[in-house]
């Protein structure tokens, strides 16, 4: 009987320390929550700073982009327009080169001299005949038109 006791000693004590356990495993398992919900927390902030991080580097990447493209269609046109330059540079050398070479004939400088500088020669005697330019005609415009017709009717 004894060791029936002892069983039924140990079930009631048993009984009592699955009694007293709860609260203690109630206290453990709150405190996890609290541990995760703190944990869970500090990622929800992390990945939110790190979004926050990457949404700026991604607009600061679109806006040396835009530079970047307008800089680079400036940079074309500049291009276009030093090749036309230098293209004309070219070809006003080489109409120069030829200048020289028909300068160095006496004929050519007598040439200039006569057409360019209006010079003559010993038994030459120059004349040099001015013809005015052509002027268009003005055209009447109607404002000025009203205008000549209010002066008229202040008069």
């Amino acid at each position: 009987m004894d060791k029936k006791q002892d069983k039924k000693a140990n079930k009631t004590s048993g009984n009592v320390q699955t009694q007293e356990k709860p609260p203690v495993n109630q206290d453990i398992a709150q405190k996890v929550k609290d541990k995760s919900k703190r944990h869970k927390r500090k990622i929800v902030f992390y990945y939110s700073f790190l979004t926050f991080v990457l949404l700026f580097c991604l607009v600061q990447v679109g806006i040396s982009v835009l530079l970047n493209t307008s800089k680079t269609i400036a940079y074309h046109g500049k291009i276009k327009t030093m090749t036309k330059v230098r293209d004309e540079a070219e070809m006003r050398n080489k109409d120069l080169k030829n200048d020289i070479k028909l300068f160095s004939k006496s004929t050519s400088l007598e040439e200039i001299a006569r057409n360019n500088l209006k010079m003559a020669g010993d038994d030459e005697v120059l004349v040099i005949i001015n013809t005015p330019p052509q002027t268009q005609p003005k055209k009447k415009s109607w404002f000025h038109f009203n205008k000549k017709k209010k002066t008229n009717k202040k008069k």
